[in-house]
């Protein structure tokens, strides 16, 4: 399945059904009155988040959603049929704008979150809605209400516990396969990873998920290589697991271009809890590890785990401090659902 994080798509709701211009006609009754029913209410369009989707590919094949208009209304009072509504399905953590790529619509970040996108029309007044005890036969109807018409842009980040960042080649993709199920490419030359990539990581009986994404380099956020594109599916989760290559003859260096892209991207981006390891420990001796990672630990002024994807040296360690800063976040967020809302607004 092709991966697919940004589309644009036509949604129109459904028109209200025309009301009717009828009179109750039947033997023996001289004065029957107006009998007519209104029209039946247009479709609407909603967006849900549904589970088991994890990329908006599906909006590549099919780009015009458009509800069913509502029926006319008939003579003995029928109203008419509303339109059925259409469900857009995508993936939990899709964000939707209007055209202009800036105003949020919506942020569907839970599984079963819906959003109306677009109201359908309401069904125009037949002309038994007119009557009264002074006018006793109207002929006045309204037609339905037009729907609306519109396009909107859906942004997926996906929902991870957990980032891996580094530059390209830096051993991310080794990493997230020795550490969960998950099989992304991996090979000896640069940006084998074309885009993000999910793995479910078990310590104990505790879960996580951390992403993968592409790798940045020097001017990412201004285009260079694969840019900056796919940091947003890191910027939901607790923390960011910085990898950098043991075996680049400039650690220190390396860590401060990635840093400098995650500060232009974004300064909340950047703001997460980091925690840095010094990878491919496997290909260098004990005495080269520990000087890149005293090296290492002067540019990030904090401690840098030794690890190996390859060999699984040090990655248990790793993890745990990952899945700890996981659970700070996790028990930080229902503490702050639990919170009284002390914020006043009026009813």
């Amino acid at each position: 399945m092709k991966f697919l994080d940004e589309a644009k798509v036509t949604i129109r709701s459904g028109n209200g059904g025309p009301g009717s211009l009828s009179f109750r006609r039947e033997k023996f009754i001289e004065f029957g009155g107006p009998d007519g029913g209104n029209g039946g209410r247009g479709g609407h369009v909603y967006a849900e988040a549904r589970e088991n989707l994890n990329t908006l590919i599906d909006f590549r094949y099919q780009q015009h959603y458009f509800a069913k208009n509502g029926g006319g209304g008939a003579g003995q009072n029928r109203t008419g049929a509303d339109g059925a509504d259409i469900v857009l399905a995508v993936p939990v953590g899709t964000q939707i704008f209007e055209e202009d790529d800036e105003t949020l619509v919506a942020d569907l970040d839970r599984e079963g979150m819906r959003v109306l996108l677009a109201a359908g029309g309401d069904g125009g007044m037949g002309n038994a809605h007119y009557k009264s005890s002074t006018n006793r036969a109207p002929r006045r109807t309204t037609p339905g209400y037009p729907g609306i018409e519109k396009i909107v842009r859906l942004r997926l980040k996906l929902i991870a516990d957990a980032g891996l960042v580094g530059l390209p080649n830096a051993g991310k993709s080794t990493f997230l396969s020795a550490v969960s199920r998950a099989r992304p490419k991996v090979a000896d030359y640069p940006f084998t990873t074309l885009h993000p990539v999910l793995g479910v990581v078990e310590l104990g009986t505790a879960r996580a998920v951390i992403a993968d994404i592409p790798g940045l380099i020097e001017g990412a956020h201004e285009g260079a290589g694969l840019g900056d594109r796919f940091l947003g599916h890191v910027e939901r989760c607790a923390a960011l697991v910085h990898l950098v290559d043991g075996t680049a003859e400039d650690v220190g260096a390396a860590y401060r271009t990635v840093r400098g892209e995650l500060a232009a991207y974004s300064p909340a981006l950047a703001a997460k809890p980091e925690i840095v390891a010094l990878n491919k420990t496997d290909a260098l001796t004990p005495d080269v590890v520990e000087e890149r990672a005293r090296a290492l630990e002067a540019a990030c002024g904090a401690k840098a785990h030794r690890v190996s994807g390859v060999s699984g040296a040090g990655v248990k360690g790793l993890i745990e401090e990952v899945f700890g800063e996981i659970a700070r976040r996790r028990a930080a967020a229902v503490e702050a659902a639990s919170a009284p809302d002390l914020e006043w607004s009026p009813r």
